[in-house]
């Protein structure tokens, strides 16, 4: 069973900007353990959080996520409760705070929470400490805001990637890290850009202006001094050691941001002759959903000397595992 080095104390898991360098590596530690004594064997279950209840809010529609934190939920021996809002009491008029604490009233020990509106699971883990009910909230993508277990799951397949044995924060350190694509309504960004210039890495950002604002040159100051903003592919790429692109996200555009897609893609999309300007060994990942052809090349995608997609969505069920785990755990403290 995983263990930790140090006590995790975090009740909640909102936001990654105040993820401590301790944290990250017991999140990197714990899904480095379930992966190699659980999920790569044959036993494909441990009793850690038997007896426990996670329930899966998603507000808004997901698939990679949603069936991650179901596998891992099952994979820690937790019983689970989904939600589906076309066939909630949301559709009679019920508030979303209401549908919280019916499912408090069922036993929910552990809320994953998604909505397309930022700071919903925000305000459920306030009205679950409100009401002293030691449920904890893990935030699975808020509007425009966090995916903090996105950039953990993304942060442990390049840890995983430059040490097996032994993945940890301090790997990435003086690293440049591209991110390329629409940055603007990109959570899985935001949440990245904490993680990455965390660990020391050098992070590149590169769009179109429409997709990529100035405010992004403005976070802390100690956030800024490693982190790069660039309206052209070109000197992100330079000498990059990793390549990470974004969706483009139509459904979240309320204005025409781009010409078209395929002058994105020729100007922003990823492909082979594109990563001639990083380094030989580069690697590419993606959050998925892929817009083939849009943001990466389809035979980039699907190719493993540089593709480290298909190891994103199998790091995902080992980093939530370890995200549960460690929450799960602090209610018996």
């Amino acid at each position: 069973m995983p263990t930790t080095t140090t006590t995790w104390t975090r009740h909640h898991i909102l936001s990654l900007a105040d993820f401590t360098p301790d944290e990250y590596d017991m999140v990197l530690q714990n899904a480095s353990r379930f992966q190699k004594d659980v999920l790569s064997r044959g036993t494909k279950k441990v009793a850690v959080l038997q007896g426990q209840v996670v329930t899966n809010l998603f507000f808004e529609p997901s698939t990679r996520t949603r069936s991650s934190f179901e596998l891992a939920a099952k994979r820690l021996s937790a019983d689970i409760l989904n939600f589906s809002t076309a066939t909630s009491s949301m559709t009679k008029g019920e508030t979303i705070l209401d549908t919280a604490k019916t499912y408090l009233a069922m036993g929910a020990n552990i809320m994953v929470i998604r909505h397309r509106e930022a700071g919903v699971p925000h305000a459920i883990a306030k009205e679950m400490d409100r009401l002293n009910s030691k449920v904890s909230v893990l935030n699975a993508g808020d509007g425009q805001h966090e995916h903090p277990s996105q950039a953990l799951l993304d942060l442990f397949t390049i840890c995983t990637l430059l040490d097996s044995d032994n993945p940890r924060l301090r790997l990435l350190k003086d690293k440049k890290i591209a991110i390329v694509g629409d940055i603007l309504h990109s959570r899985v960004a935001r949440s990245n850009i904490w993680s990455l210039v965390a660990s020391g890495a050098q992070v590149h950002l590169a769009a179109p202006p429409t997709l990529l604002p100035q405010l992004f040159a403005s976070y802390p100051q100690e956030i800024c001094s490693n982190l790069f903003v660039h309206w052209e592919l070109e000197p992100a790429l330079k000498n990059a050691d990793f390549v990470m692109a974004l969706r483009i996200q139509k459904e979240r555009m309320k204005e025409h941001l781009l010409p078209s897609l395929r002058e994105y893609y020729q100007l922003f999309g990823i492909t082979r002759s594109k990563l001639r300007m990083c380094k030989p060994n580069v690697k590419v990942l993606h959050p998925g959903p892929v817009n083939r052809g849009v943001e990466i090349s389809s035979d980039l995608m699907d190719d493993p000397e540089f593709s480290l997609i298909s190891n994103q969505v199998t790091s995902g069920v080992a980093v939530r595992m370890a995200l549960l785990y460690l929450i799960g755990s602090t209610k018996f403290m």
